[in-house]
């Protein structure tokens, strides 16, 4: 499916790769709008005027096993040009006569390509050297060039890791020019838009930011709008995007489940209703939220009981506000291709905290996800162009369940108390050293575990608290922090010495995968 044919753009066909998001935010980040689409739902007839490159993806998959994928080959004939990566650069050889097989010698990680010829594709790739250091992953590989193809670049083990045919441009690479281990990958994408595509500049924050306003207007008219603003960062820019757009015929919903960070209920109204002057409904359901978790310690169950009653809540306060139309959403561009299946998953659909699931069907209301094209950093951008606050626009991600997660096993008043301290005291040490933005996500957790301790002369029997801060570029794979030593003592020590409760500190090394980033 197409989702914008009035702009310019960079199709990216999707066969499975890890990596392919991460190409459609590099030619975001070039000021070029991108789109993805499975290799099984993208047709010729979807190949029309606004598509002016066409990007193959890596994948799993083998060429040589046509059983395995599917693609409409006519594409290629469609006169658009082509970039083909890893994967892709391997099924644009063989769709052209050209020969794919089994490598001997497999290349994973970091490799060599050697300058062979001048190419558009490769301008000031190579700088002054005549070698480039690249991220390979390919188990297979070129064997035979295809008819009026030409050697661009090579490595130890593969001959044709650059190919182009400049005649029809085409283009293969078979490492991955998309991921920051690649030196100079950026100048590869940028060749193949500007240079080759020959398209304009056409994505920006600011003429987003005026996009998005007059799509709003054009599509609300006269009708009201709830949306369900929880505090984080895409609802944050969703409210103040709509803000911006239709005024007082928004109406914000806040429902404090209890299970929010430390004073977070007073930022949101002091910061939305206070200062942005918007119409906001507070709803204090903390009780009811802390009942209905009583003796519950099963993570799904938590999870189910909590979106079900917010749901509950939710809907039982929209229904007080009359001419109501449209439900927004902080639906994002990843959301939604989880959603669609881009790869092709039958399980992949829209995570539970990005939505609120039941609610458009239950309501008859019309989804508005003005957010629905855009990554998580151009939706920071654009809060930013919103005059939202920094703080609000680069907050930490934060589960929909809230600390319920992270508090696994049973849930007390007296648990939740004790992890918003710890929370509130990791969360601030870190803005303190300057580490806050350094890092994709920290929280504290509160695990189901005493341990004996010993301050001053008496015993001690308290829970431990895990911290965990991790760096990820989408939240997909993520690895640990790696703090000094003496900032984990400094705040092992102040969680400690502060919290009546907690009598142990201990810090998750474990990346993702193979854990998740969350507990539970």
């Amino acid at each position: 499916m197409i989702l914008d044919k009035n702009i310019n753009k960079i199709l990216i066909i999707d066969f499975g790769s890890q990596f392919t998001q991460l190409i459609a935010r590099r030619v975001r980040e070039l000021g070029v709008f991108s789109e993805i689409v499975s290799h099984k739902k993208i047709n010729l007839k979807q190949i029309d005027y606004s598509v002016k490159g066409i990007i193959l993806s890596g994948g799993p998959l083998n060429v040589y096993e046509i059983n395995k994928y599917s693609f409409d080959s006519k594409i290629i004939k469609k006169g658009v040009p082509i970039l083909g990566i890893c994967f892709g650069h391997q099924i644009l050889s063989k769709l052209n006569g050209g020969k794919v097989k089994q490598s001997k010698h497999r290349e994973f990680g970091l490799a060599y390509i050697y300058k062979k010829k001048e190419s558009l594709l490769t301008k000031n790739f190579f700088k002054k050297k005549k070698f480039a250091n690249v991220w390979m992953s390919h188990a297979d590989q070129v064997s035979r060039l295809p008819k009026n193809f030409n050697v661009v670049a090579s490595s130890q083990n593969s001959k044709f890791a650059i190919i182009e045919n400049n005649l029809r441009n085409f283009y293969g690479v078979q490492f991955h020019p998309e991921v920051t281990h690649s030196e100079n990958g950026k100048i590869i994408l940028k060749n193949f838009i500007f240079l080759i595509c020959k398209i304009k500049k056409n994505w920006s924050v600011k003429n987003q930011k005026i996009k998005l306003i007059k799509d709003v207007q054009d599509k609300v008219g006269d009708n009201k709008v709830i949306c369900a603003l929880s505090g984080g960062v895409d609802s944050s820019v969703v409210a103040q995007l709509l803000n911006k757009a239709i005024g007082k015929k928004l109406y914000c919903i806040f429902v404090n489940t209890g299970l929010l960070r430390k004073n977070e209920e007073k930022q949101v109204i002091s910061t939305f209703k206070k200062k942005l002057k918007m119409n906001l409904i507070y709803v204090n359901a903390e009780k009811e939220f802390i009942k209905k978790l009583k003796d519950v310690s099963d993570p799904e169950k938590k999870r189910k009981i909590i979106g079900n009653l917010f749901i509950k809540i939710f809907e039982r306060y929209a229904r007080k506000i009359s001419n109501v139309k449209f439900l927004a959403q902080g639906t994002l561009y990843p959301d939604l291709i989880e959603s669609k299946s881009v790869t092709g998953s039958n399980t992949s659909k829209i995570k539970s905290h990005h939505n609120v699931g039941g609610l458009p069907k239950k309501m008859r209301l019309k989804l508005l996800e003005p957010l629905k094209f855009l990554f998580k950093d151009e939706v920071r951008k654009l809060g930013l162009e919103l005059n939202l606050n920094k703080e609000i626009v680069q907050r930490h991600p934060f589960p929909g369940p809230g600390l319920a997660i992270r508090i696994p096993g049973t849930i007390t008043k007296e648990k939740i108390k004790i992890l918003k301290e710890a929370d509130f005291y990791f969360i601030k040490s870190l803005k303190d050293y300057g580490l806050y933005d350094k890092i994709w996500q920290a929280y504290a957790a509160l695990l189901p575990v005493k341990t004996v301790g010993v301050m001053g002369d008496n015993r001690t029997y308290e829970y431990l608290c895990l911290l965990r801060a991790i760096t990820s570029e989408d939240g997909m794979t993520a690895d640990f922090y790696d703090f000094k030593k003496s900032f984990i003592q400094m705040i092992s020590n102040k969680i400690v010495n502060s919290i009546r409760g907690i009598n142990r500190v201990v810090y998750d090394v474990t990346s993702k995968p193979p854990s998740t980033i969350e507990l539970e």
